[in-house]
């Protein structure tokens, strides 16, 4: 039984499991918009978020903070330029927001196998 077990499988192993979360929310933060299955946007958005507000409360700390944070993301986070963007563009867009920085729109079934498909975008104020 997995009572009380957090997160998504996805039908992965761990390391594919890691790398589809990584690879998803970078494409996330590149194009603001994605479409993916419903199963999958659930997976990555409060990882997404997590690193929205982080980007978003780096800003007001030291200059220890501020690489602590970069850090951080870049832990997440595979590419350097999308970690700039994060903390350069999308986390300051969100200064007044507290929370609730994604949304999700439904597009119905996949034609192939029926899956739920979703458009996971950031919001804009």
């Amino acid at each position: 039984m997995r009572h009380q077990v957090a997160g998504y499988k996805l039908g992965r192993k761990k390391d594919q499991r890691i790398a589809l979360r990584r690879m998803l929310i970078n494409q996330l933060f590149e194009h603001e918009r994605i479409q993916t299955t419903r199963a999958k946007a659930l997976a990555i958005r409060g990882d997404a978020e997590r690193l929205i507000t982080l980007a978003r409360n780096s800003a007001k700390g030291s200059d220890t903070d501020k690489v602590n944070a970069r850090r951080t993301a870049a832990a997440r986070l595979s590419n350097p330029e999308i970690v700039k963007k994060l903390f350069e563009d999308i986390g300051p867009r969100f200064e007044s927001r507290n929370g609730g920085y994604t949304r999700m729109f439904r597009l119905g079934p996949r034609l192939g196998d029926s899956a739920e498909m979703v458009l996971l975008e950031l919001v804009e104020d």
